[in-house]
């Protein structure tokens, strides 16, 4: 699970790129003054998932476990989380690394 800041300067741009995302799939986990969590599941390709049952319903049944193995990584662990937030360092008092919404999007989308 992916974790991408974007910094905000004041609570209408926060909303603002929080409606960008929401276009793009993207919901509301938790917000806060300060920040806005959003997170985008994914259930991974759906092409990868019929070839696999394909296979696994005519030749190879074990196909079937890597199959949902392939959903179950999907949907944990590759999904990608978005901090919104005013905040520009972190409760260690190192300045935070930003991301842009560019790299956001292509992880979004990204196909593994």
């Amino acid at each position: 699970m992916s974790l991408f800041i974007l910094s905000a300067d004041n609570s209408k741009e926060m909303e603002k790129i929080s409606r960008e995302l929401s276009q793009n799939k993207f919901k509301t986990i938790e917000k806060q003054d300060n920040y806005i969590l959003m997170k985008k599941r994914r259930y991974g390709n759906p092409l990868i998932h019929a070839i696999c049952l394909i296979i696994a319903l005519s030749v190879f049944g074990i196909l079937i476990f890597v199959n949902v193995i392939y959903f179950t990584y999907s949907f944990l662990w590759a999904s990608p989380n978005v901090l919104i937030t005013t905040e520009k360092v972190g409760d260690d008092d190192e300045p935070l690394k930003f991301n842009n919404m560019d790299e956001i999007l292509k992880q979004a989308t990204a196909i593994l």
